[in-house]
């Protein structure tokens, strides 16, 4: 990840680092400084280099000694610099987690590439995949794909929820400054939301991810209220399905919205106690789902938490800043009151006696 951009010499000096350790210093796109990665991975860094650079526009170039001092702290991140040029301070600061959410990325060289099939074939389709009549076709297949499966009524209140819950992940992203592309409904695989800017942190990851079935439960609770005012079954079945598409959006597994959320919190936990403290979470989910009868979700809940409990080692290699420990916490009971307040609102309408409110219930413990 890009951890810090600053001028030196008239010319871009970008550091780049990771959670692992290392960290590669770059001076207008070129290698000058790398630290390896080690077992300390936070503290005090001194990149000391020399570059070829002109003082006088009619003098030969110059040896500059050039020294960057960086200090890391990962949680709650923040990274403080100094640099020095013939020791002579140009530049300190610094850095927090707004900092790393805000920053825009620093684009690389177009490289020339001959004329091929595969080249106007790529390129094709990204003109195609901005356009905007794109989303309205897909929009288009999606309904009738849905109507041919289940009807036209349900299509169109299945669309209705997918809108709201992809306008969700489109808001929390422009929330962090992102440019959108807005998002695209795919028949037979929902939705996608499309950002041109990649995340930086964990909790980037958590919001943009759990802010879909959010805007999914004010949906299902309007629809709750509605049911109360009308009585319209229409209303009761949108609030019913809608939380079951979204209750299987939050399941932890990869690429669900679940996954993500659940990856970045447990893979924030530096220490085998944080470890197994997610361990034992999942273990109390699965058994939970099992003594609701819900056979489903218990099954997919065990499935889900043994894939990130494999890739929990690797953690240290991602780009992105880890959440510290209040994000934890508060992402971990965000989490848990969203994915109880569906099932709840599933309950409530299977307790109807109508068999297809209870469809959902049925589903689970299926």
């Amino acid at each position: 990840m890009e951890l810090l951009r600053v001028q030196c010499l008239g010319k871009t000096l970008r550091l780049e680092g990771s959670l692992a350790g290392w960290q590669q210093l770059f001076w207008d796109n070129q290698l000058v400084s790398q630290k390896a990665a080690g077992v300390e991975n936070e503290g005090l860094k001194v990149h000391e280099f020399y570059l070829q650079a002109h003082t006088d526009t009619d003098a030969a170039p110059q040896k500059i000694a050039v020294r960057l001092e960086t200090d890391v702290i990962w949680q709650p991140f923040k990274l403080d610099y100094r640099l020095l040029v013939e020791d002579k301070v140009e530049a300190e600061g610094r850095r927090t987690e707004k900092d790393m959410e805000r920053q825009e990325p620093e684009l690389p060289r177009q490289n020339t590439q001959r004329l091929s099939l595969v080249g106007l074939a790529s390129l094709g389709f990204k003109l195609l995949k901005s356009a905007k009549i794109i989303k309205a076709v897909l929009a288009g297949a999606s309904l009738a794909a849905y109507s041919w499966l289940f009807s036209f009524q349900f299509a169109l209140a299945l669309i209705a929820c997918l809108v709201v819950h992809e306008y969700g992940h489109v808001r929390a992203m422009k929330y962090f400054g992102m440019k959108t592309k807005g998002f695209y409904l795919i028949p037979f695989m929902g939705g996608l939301a499309l950002s041109e800017d990649k995340i930086n942190t964990r909790w980037q990851d958590v919001v943009i991810s759990i802010m879909g079935p959010t805007f999914g439960l004010f949906m299902s609770l309007a629809c709750l209220v509605g049911w109360w005012v009308t009585q319209n079954p229409i209303f009761a079945g949108l609030a019913a399905f809608n939380s079951l598409l979204n209750l299987f959006n939050l399941l932890p597994i990869l690429p669900l919205d679940g996954g993500h959320v659940i990856k970045s919190i447990s893979f924030s936990m530096n220490s085998k106690t944080g470890l197994f403290i997610c361990i034992l979470g999942a273990g109390f989910g699965i058994w939970l789902s099992y003594s609701l009868g819900l056979a489903l979700l218990g099954f997919l809940l065990l499935i889900g938490s043994a894939e990130i409990l494999f890739e929990w080692r690797s953690r240290h290699h991602s780009h992105l800043i880890p959440l510290d420990r209040y994000g934890q916490i508060f992402s971990g009971i965000w989490y848990l009151l969203t994915l109880g307040a569906f099932i709840a609102i599933i309950w409530y309408f299977a307790g109807m006696g109508d068999d297809l409110l209870g469809l959902p219930l049925q589903i689970l413990k299926s």
